[in-house]
């Protein structure tokens, strides 16, 4: 079991949702340096990381993971302990219209990254070797729509229905290949609905927070009665270092709260908070909820079976209704952060956007 205190971090997507609560986590704790390797791409900034951009001990590398030259120099440069790979094309919506950048990142990217380690693990000493992790941040979506009261496990096949996912179940089936043909030790996650503070506004619930906020109405995909499994990052990110730490190289581990709730159920419970917060009625924000076109690809329910990484220790630690609070909190009082997504990349709709450089990659998901 590798120790990760003291360990240097390389951490694709770092700049992104997931990646850089990460981040944050670990030089919270004084594990060790970070080299944060980040395309900024549009799903969020370097804003995301202010308060540690001037640490010692946290370094920015901005590449293309699709890219094998500046794979392998940012390796050589970090000389990691740990990788950890968030960075991921990962809106559904965006993957329907525009595949081929999901393809270009989510697969081959994952191809030069796994490549790359391979052949710089094979450099290490032999203990090094021996404590060396690689992480695979992915999805519960690669297992595609659950049957009613199912809970996925991690060793249920794949079935994505959408490029996104699909692109995702490639990386997955990648890692565990370098893994079980050259030993390389790799561990994949496949994580739940993620959100919380930082979260790039093209997902659900940010966009319904920013429109209650406008005065806006807040959309619902069809009938509203998709499900989907809702875990606050800060407990996703306890459940990545868990992993990190505990987990076994060769074996999967589901990362979810296994209570999935229906999204309209989860936006009248946003709304309930929503009211509280601004001292308003009981079920005036639920008023602007309306329901638009649906989605092609659009799963019907998620839910994962979290036991295996509960053997290691972990379990989440904020209820919905905690997390949704201070995920508004959050929002309501970082208006400068929302401010440096340029009106070009937000344009306060889900789905919207364009792919340039004056932003980040984002990383796994959350719609």
């Amino acid at each position: 079991m590798p120790d990760i205190r003291h360990q240097s971090l390389l951490i694709t997507g770092g700049a992104g949702f997931i990646g850089s609560h990460f981040i944050r986590r670990w030089l919270e704790r004084n594990y060790g340096p970070v080299w944060n390797f980040d395309a900024l791409t549009y799903a969020g900034n370097q804003a995301s990381l202010t308060d540690v951009a001037q640490r010692q001990d946290y370094h920015f590398v901005r590449g293309d993971i699709a890219d094998a030259d500046a794979v392998r120099q940012v390796i050589e440069l970090a000389q990691p302990d740990a990788i950890v790979h968030c960075a991921a094309e990962s809106h559904v919506d965006r993957s329907i219209e525009q595949p081929g950048q999901f393809v270009d990142t989510n697969i081959l990217g994952a191809y030069v990254l796994v490549d790359a380690a391979l052949s710089y693990w094979r450099t290490l000493d032999a203990d090094r070797r021996a404590e060396f992790r690689f992480l695979n941040v992915s999805t519960d979506e690669v297992f595609g729509s659950a049957a009613p009261g199912q809970l996925f496990a991690e060793s249920d096949p794949f079935a994505p229905n959408s490029p996104y996912a699909a692109s995702k179940a490639s990386a997955a089936h990648l890692c565990r290949a370098y893994w079980r043909t050259y030993g390389l030790p790799l561990i994949t996650t496949y994580g739940s609905n993620t959100y919380g503070p930082y979260q790039y506004p093209e997902k659900l619930l940010p966009t319904a927070i920013l429109a209650a906020a406008e005065g806006r109405q807040i959309p619902l995909y069809g009938d509203g009665l998709h499900e989907r499994d809702w875990l606050f990052v800060a407990d996703h990110c306890a459940g990545l270092e868990t992993v990190l730490a505990k987990g076994s190289p060769g074996v999967c581990y589901n990362v979810g709260s296994s209570q999935p709730i229906a999204n309209c159920q989860l936006l009248d419970r946003l709304c309930e908070q929503l009211d509280l917060r601004q001292g308003a009625v009981a079920g005036e924000n639920a008023k602007r909820i309306e329901t638009v076109a649906d989605r092609p690809g659009h799963d019907r329910r998620y839910g994962l079976d979290c036991d295996r990484i509960r053997t290691l220790g972990w379990t989440p630690q904020r209820s919905l209704a905690e997390g949704l609070r201070k995920t508004i909190i959050w929002y309501e009082e970082n208006t400068t952060w929302l401010a440096s997504l340029t009106k070009s990349d937000y344009q306060g709709r889900r789905g919207l956007g364009r792919r340039d450089s004056n932003s980040s990659n984002p990383d796994v998901k959350g719609r």
